[in-house]
């Protein structure tokens, strides 16, 4: 009697060599790859060659859109921010408020609920707007004057030039670091020396855009999008906004 047991088990071991085989050609077929093919070159520099060409394109680029978080000594921010040369418009959270700002030109306003503008008033009898005015505040565009000692600090939310130079930067020595993707698009990582170093991710497609920024220490994520993709900025309407003149209520400064 004839047993079938070896053919099958032959049919078996040339399919499994075959597997292999296929295997192996794939693996040896993708380490032969070259991993800047379709890419605009930029992984071919050097690290610090990767990070002058990435301001260089920021600093080309009339708008940004940028969001994510900040850590600082002063506390934790949130940022959702559209930013142009000649001003900015969106959002910061903090642990006690949210507001918006708006700035055109040297014109910046502040939008926030009654929260905002009278939550100091819970810790300290002689400070913060009353709950009158603050319900009188709730939801309009306040003017901060330029005077006032808020204003420098709130209008850098709005400044393309000072966010971006804060956040393009990586100090200590710089390397190149793994290729990586944010969203759909591929890019090539540099970074900074350990601890307060980061990471910068660079697009590999179209004009070397910064895509993300990761502050070294844990200090917040930041991404980058809608490189100069034009956005309007337009002054709130006078019934929608209040004038104080010389300075703010003393919760806003």
């Amino acid at each position: 009697m004839t047993s079938s047991v070896p053919p099958v088990r032959n049919r078996c071991r040339t399919a499994l060599a075959a597997l292999l085989c296929a295997g192996l050609a794939t693996v040896l077929t993708a380490c032969g790859e070259d991993p800047d093919e379709g890419t605009n070159g930029v992984g071919k520099l050097t690290a610090p060659e990767i990070e002058k060409k990435a301001q260089g394109a920021a600093d080309a680029a009339d708008t940004v859109r940028l969001a994510g978080t900040l850590v600082s000594k002063g506390g934790t921010y949130k940022l959702n921010m559209r930013l142009k040369a000649d001003g900015g418009t969106g959002s910061v959270v903090s642990k006690d408020s949210r507001f918006e700002l708006l700035r055109i030109g040297d014109e910046l306003y502040l939008k926030a609920d009654s929260g905002f503008w009278s939550h100091e008033e819970k810790s300290s009898a002689s400070s913060g707007a009353s709950g009158a005015a603050a319900d009188k505040l709730q939801n309009k565009y306040v003017k901060v004057p330029e005077n006032d000692p808020a204003y420098k600090q709130l209008r850098g939310f709005t400044d393309k030039k000072t966010l971006l130079g804060g956040l393009l930067s990586l100090h200590g020595t710089l390397n190149k670091g793994d290729r990586a993707t944010v969203g759909p698009v591929r890019t090539v990582q540099i970074t900074g020396g350990e601890g307060e170093g980061g990471t910068l991710d660079v697009s590999l497609e179209g004009k070397a855009y910064p895509l993300r920024f990761a502050r070294g220490g844990g200090a917040g994520t930041v991404t980058f999008a809608d490189w100069g993709k034009d956005f309007p900025l337009e002054a709130p309407s006078k019934v929608d906004t209040v004038d104080y003149g010389k300075q703010l209520p003393r919760t806003a400064s």
